[in-house]
Order: structure tokens, then C-alpha cells, then sequence
């Protein structure tokens, strides 16, 4: 019993002393602080292929943060990090719960990665679930949250985020599916592509759940009101205003037949996208405050539709942004 006892202690010094090593050959995270970096990255398409990707200026995609629309930097928070402001990098309470679901589940089925944590895997490692590349994510986001500002971690996420076949960042996710710049994307644009983020490849793919996108997007528009980054009367705007279901509507079939060329399965034919469900019985992703009123229910677009005009621009908002880096105040434009 005491030999047995003497291993697991060596096994448990050993992997300490590589994880260690690991942690010391893992990549500086304060070259990201010069906004004029670049980093190629690996990513992998839906094929399972691996392409370079440069994350910064070179990237024809790029958005730099002060193009970034404050309704779409607060979509993504309100949707995937509610506590981005409050935590230093890793969210303990998260954690724990995390850790409980997947004992319960026999699997690491739930991460609980923080925004930063995301970014870190993103920009420095694989995509493997293993409890080292878990303590490296750890590592980098307490690093990045010493070494860079919010507003910085923010600009970077957005810009490495997939939101469709070899669609990365919020750039080129623009272009692709509204034929905009990421500047000019209307608060339901922003919401729109926010709400593919669980799973643009499956769960949340335009292509085959469009109505299931559309459901969460109009939950993430009641988060923007609550948290006062849209007025009553700007989300009843953003509600009232149809995404441009044409457009998407070719890329769905461009991308079909793309897919049956790749497969030699030409003589298939595309199915379209599902008619939106009703909205009724789905949580929202967070936020407490009370909501903003209601306005009457619109009919589901379909997706046969002609694409609708987009709205007048949206009125300047009266307060100035917060400071980058910095959580706007309750009610206050971010």
C-alpha cells in the first residue's frame, strides 16, 4: 500500500513540474497591449481543415473597437459574460457550477469560460478539453486581465468570434451576412449575429435553426433594454425591423450547393430554413431588471421574403461612452 502511495504521489509531483514548464513556455500576452500587433492563428473550417487566420490591422476584416457599435460589444456581454465587468478574468461562482454539472454528467460537458478565457483559448490554444489546456486558459486570463483593459480584451474577442463557414470576427461576419460594415450594423444586426455565438456551426446555424436565432436575438434586444444600452423606443425600432432574410437566404443556398459540390451530391436538393417558432417558454441568457414594455407581437418573417428596408440610423445617444475599459453605469450608453 505504501509503494502504491509513493507512486501516486511521484505521478502527482511529475505532472505538477510539467504543467509548470507549461505555464513558463506559454506565449507573452503583453503584445497584445500594441494595437498594431498581428498574430496568425490556426482555425479549423467546417470540413475539419486547418487555415491561417491573422488576428490584427492585416486581417481586411479588422475592426478596431472604436468601429465596433457599443450595441453590439453589450450584446455579446449581456449574452455570453454578464459579469465581464465585476470578474478579473475567471469567474469562480461559474466554475463551480460547472464543475457540478460535469461530475453529474461523468464529462466536461460545460466550460464556464469568461470572455477572456475564450479569447485566450482563441489566440493561444487548442481546442482540446483536457485539464492542462484548462489551466493554461486559467493562466492567460488572469495574465491578459493584469496586462490588457477591457476594452482591448473586448476588441480582440470580437474579432476572432466564428459566426459561420471560414466567417471570423464581427467584420467579416457583417459582410457576410448583411453586406454592411461592422460600423453600420443596426442594434437587431447586432443581436442577430450575438445570438449565434453558443453554436454557429449546429444549434445556433442560420442555415438550418433560423426561426431558434431569431427567438434568442429578440431576447438579447429585451437584455440591451433592460440594461438601458436601448431606449424604449429604440427596441421597439430593433423589434419592428426585420433581419434581411433574402440576403441570407442566398448565402443559405449558396452554401448548400457548395456543400453538395465538395460531397459530389449535386443531384440533392437544398432544404430552406425553418419558419421561426414562437418566442414563448425560452429563458433568457441573463440580466434581473425589469423590462422594458412590450411592444405587440410581429409575424415571423419568412424566409422567402423580400428583404425589408432597413430603418432610419438610430439618434446619437445623449451621454458620451464610458471609458474604455470601463462598465457604463446602470441606465447609461455604453
Amino acid at each position: 500500500m505504501r509503494k502504491y502511495l509513493w507512486w501516486g504521489t511521484g505521478a502527482v509531483v511529475v505532472y505538477l513540474v510539467y504543467l509548470a514548464v507549461s505555464l513558463y513556455l506559454l506565449p507573452p500576452v503583453d503584445q497584445l497591449k500594441d494595437r498594431r500587433v498581428n498574430l496568425t492563428i490556426q482555425v479549423k473550417d467546417w470540413h475539419g481543415d486547418y487555415h491561417p487566420l491573422v488576428v490584427g490591422p492585416r486581417n481586411r476584416y479588422w475592426t478596431p473597437s472604436a468601429s465596433i457599435p457599443s450595441e453590439m460589444k453589450w450584446a455579446v456581454i449581456l449574452a455570453e459574460d454578464a459579469s465581464f465587468y465585476k470578474h478579473e478574468g475567471i469567474d469562480v461562482k461559474a466554475i463551480k457550477a460547472a464543475i457540478a454539472y460535469d461530475l453529474e454528467k461523468k464529462s466536461f460537458a460545460r466550460g464556464a469560460s469568461t470572455i477572456t478565457q475564450q479569447v485566450a483559448k482563441n489566440l493561444f490554444l487548442s481546442r482540446e478539453k483536457t485539464l492542462t489546456r484548462k489551466a493554461k486558459e486559467l493562466y492567460l486570463a488572469k495574465r491578459m486581465e493584469q496586462e490588457l483593459t477591457k476594452g482591448r480584451i473586448i476588441e480582440l474577442y470580437l474579432n476572432v468570434i466564428e459566426l459561420g463557414p471560414m466567417v471570423y470576427g464581427i467584420g467579416h461576419g457583417a459582410q457576410y451576412y448583411f453586406g454592411k460594415s461592422a460600423a453600420s450594423l443596426s442594434p437587431r444586426e447586432c443581436a442577430f449575429l450575438a445570438a449565434m455565438l453558443p453554436g454557429p456551426r449546429v444549434a445556433y446555424n442560420p442555415y438550418k435553426n433560423l426561426g431558434k436565432v431569431l427567438k434568442r436575438s429578440n431576447m438579447i434586444l429585451k437584455l440591451l433594454a433592460k440594461k438601458g444600452v436601448l431606449s424604449t423606443a429604440e427596441y421597439r425600432m430593433a423589434l419592428a425591423e426585420a433581419p434581411n432574410v433574402g440576403r441570407m437566404q442566398k448565402k443559405v443556398d449558396e452554401t448548400i450547393k457548395k456543400v453538395e459540390v465538395m460531397a459530389n451530391l449535386s443531384s440533392a436538393r437544398a432544404a430552406e430554413p425553418p419558419e421561426p417558432e414562437d418566442e414563448a417558454g425560452e429563458k433568457e441568457p441573463g440580466g434581473s431588471a425589469a423590462p422594458a414594455p412590450e411592444p405587440s407581437p410581429l409575424p415571423s418573417p419568412s424566409p422567402s421574403t423580400s428583404p425589408l428596408p432597413s430603418p432610419s440610423p438610430l439618434p446619437a445617444p445623449a451621454s458620451g461612452n464610458a471609458p474604455q475599459g470601463e462598465a457604463p453605469a446602470q441606465g447609461e450608453k455604453p
